[in-house]
């Protein structure tokens, strides 16, 4: 099993991004998924979790309102929608997930797949 994260890259404060997190190798869809980051010299944190149907949401006070997660089962892929971007969003970016639970949690010792990261910069 593997979790492909794309779609980070450089933007301008104010700007948006999309990630996209691709799981192949088994069926996703009764796992919670979640995305963490980690800035330089910072550790790991919690951003933003979903059900395995999708029908319950949890976000980080740093990125609510600004932050969408959403999941399409069909295509096995989570994406985390990204608007008013800050500078002090600019971290590499994992999805994450929790294969024998369909809860979300932002607990990061609760998940046990991991992808690689995708790096967001974002410039003032």
């Amino acid at each position: 099993v593997q979790l492909q994260a794309s779609g980070g890259g450089l933007v301008q404060a104010g700007g948006s991004l999309r990630l996209s997190c691709a799981a192949s190798g088994r069926t996703f869809t009764s796992w919670a998924m979640g995305w963490f980051r980690q800035a330089p010299g910072k550790e790991r944190e919690f951003v933003a979790t979903i059900s395995w149907a999708g029908g319950s949401t949890y976000y980080a006070d740093s990125v609510k309102g600004r932050f969408t997660i959403s999941r399409d089962n069909a295509k096995n892929t989570v994406y985390l929608a990204m608007n008013s971007l800050k500078p002090e969003d600019t971290a590499l970016y994992y999805c994450a997930a929790r294969s024998r639970s369909g809860s979300g949690t932002y607990d990061r010792a609760s998940y046990d797949l991991w992808g690689q990261g995708t790096l967001v910069t974002v410039s003032s």
